[in-house]
């Protein structure tokens, strides 16, 4: 199993995720269109060019769920037992088609569930970052982690 268990999520680590992927203009109309989001700055892009981008901006969503891919292999595969939520998220520079981005993760803290012996909550910060090296999106993402099944750890 790739992914880390709870007790092996370290607080201030950080997890620079060797995957990239280029965005293309197909995953943004594809992924505009699947959640009906008929914004034209995503979409049209005579619009786009009249705005203070000039072109046409990748759906910030789909940037922040293509960051969020991107550390599932590193860190969750098979060792999450969900999202709790986010805490915060920020686009501090636009995406445009043909960017190329990348995904580093900081463990910010953590502690052992409340309800659930066999889980802890674990507090990430993920940030994605393009090609000159811009962070282009950045969350706090709080999740439950299994923790290492007793046969593992004896």
């Amino acid at each position: 199993m790739p992914g880390l268990y709870y007790e092996e999520l370290e607080v201030g680590k950080v997890y620079d995720h060797p995957y990239t992927r280029t965005v293309t203009e197909m995953d943004n109309i594809l992924f505009t269109s699947l959640t009906m989001n008929p914004q034209p700055l995503h979409l049209d892009e005579e619009f786009a060019k009249t705005t203070i981008h000039g072109q046409r901006v990748v759906n910030s969503l789909f940037t922040l769920a293509l960051i969020g891919g991107m550390t599932v292999h590193d860190l969750t595969f098979g060792t999450t037992l969900g999202n709790l939520g986010y805490e915060r998220v920020e686009f501090p520079k636009p995406v445009f088609h043909g960017d190329t981005l990348r995904a580093s993760s900081t463990v910010l803290r953590k502690r052992e569930s409340k309800s659930r012996p066999d889980a802890g909550i674990v507090w990430f910060e993920h940030r994605g970052i393009n090609q000159r090296g811009e962070i282009v999106c950045v969350c706090e993402r709080v999740g439950m982690m299994m923790k290492r099944p007793k046969q593992l750890t004896e």
